[in-house]
């Protein structure tokens, strides 16, 4: 049960940092990219993502419990989430972090863009105190990253897949 626990968290930490990294390395190239100022670029690229990725935390959680409402009750919600996360059972292990239709991850992937972009927006807009920099970067890095983080939610889907079917397999 520890070890199951401590996998979960591993996982979801491997998740979110993979997710900073990404975010990170697009952040930077992109807001060289506007400012051709790699001093901006980096204060811009490394601050940014790490809001960003708090952000994401907070978004991924909450995507999480949109997928499963109105399927199961407060209590049952709570539990099944626990046990699909550490792999206590088969049924709905993994499934917590899987969008269920083509029409849940748009939906997600759009929600994640306008939060991505007022984040953008009001980080290089601290930073740099220039308007039109702070809505090329909250503009063209969100789009960017957007495309990233669809890849990356994609990516992660599959990981989460395979998990499922190795406890199916190793419990069945």
């Amino acid at each position: 049960m520890v070890r199951k626990l401590a996998m979960a968290a591993k996982e979801l930490w491997l998740k979110i940092v993979s997710y900073g990294t990404m975010h990170l390395i697009v952040a930077i190239l992109v807001a060289w990219a506007i400012t051709r100022d790699w001093r901006m670029a980096l204060a811009v690229g490394l601050v940014e993502p790490i809001v960003q990725t708090l952000a994401f935390a907070v978004h991924d959680r909450v995507w999480h419990r949109i997928e499963d409402r109105g399927r199961l009750s407060g209590l049952q919600e709570a539990s099944e989430a626990f046990e699909g996360r550490v792999g206590l059972h088969d049924h709905h292990a993994g499934s917590h972090a899987l969008p269920t239709s083509f029409r849940t991850l748009a939906a997600k992937s759009v929600s994640y863009g306008l939060m991505h972009f007022a984040v953008a927006v009001l980080v290089a807009l601290a930073l740099t105190r220039d308007w039109r920099i702070a809505l090329a970067v909250g503009t063209i890095e969100p789009i960017v990253q957007t495309a990233f983080f669809t890849l990356h939610d994609r990516i992660w889907r599959r990981i989460e897949r395979r998990r499922a079917g190795a406890i199916a397999k190793a419990t069945g």
